[in-house]
């Protein structure tokens, strides 16, 4: 297995309507980079009770984040409020974030949602109702639930292995005085 080495740790969040194809990217993501995976949905099927799934979700990614290993997060920011509170604790942490919004049409997520025997109708109708799609300020990285893992891993690691650089909009273009048949003119 291979780890991600980064210079910094990240949560990877991963967000999408049911059946999108998230827990299945999620898995294999941390499968594949030996990360450590928080899985909500899991911890919530085992404990039966919202309340206590969100209170031991939390209390597990709290004891990662003190590993400072990059850590795949997958069903605990089903909304921008929860999104924004996990990327703070993050942040004190010491982790850079990257949110991962994997996207599949609502009628191939509806069939596969159908296909799985511990949610009901009900259970989707609420989890879709409650997510709310990431904004442009989050800078979502935007993958297909449809495409295969291979390519949705591609975009991923893209963006992970990509320098973050700042660009400010006051920047002008370095003079190119030296091509050929080009000139600096300085206007006075």
């Amino acid at each position: 297995m291979k780890s991600l080495s980064l210079s910094k740790p990240h949560v990877i969040i991963i967000v999408g309507i049911p059946g999108s194809g998230k827990t299945f990217f999620a898995e294999k993501f941390a499968d594949t980079f030996n990360a450590p995976y928080v899985h909500y949905d899991k911890i919530l099927t085992l404990v039966g009770d919202g309340a206590k799934a969100t209170e031991l979700t939390q209390l597990q990614l709290s004891e990662l984040l003190k590993t400072k290993q990059s850590i795949v997060v997958d069903g605990m920011a089903h909304t921008r409020l929860q999104r924004v509170e996990l990327a703070k604790s993050a942040r004190v942490a010491g982790y850079e974030t990257l949110l991962v919004w994997v996207q599949t049409d609502p009628a191939t997520a509806r069939a596969r949602v159908t296909k799985d025997k511990n949610r009901t109708p009900e259970d989707t109708d609420k989890a879709e109702q409650s997510f709310a799609p990431p904004i442009a300020v989050e800078k979502p990285v935007v993958i297909s639930g449809k495409h295969t893992y291979a390519s949705q891993a591609k975009v991923v690691l893209k963006k992970l292995s990509s320098p973050r650089a700042q660009i400010s909009t006051h920047t002008t273009p370095p003079a190119r005085a030296s091509e050929p048949g080009r000139r600096n003119i300085t206007i006075r």
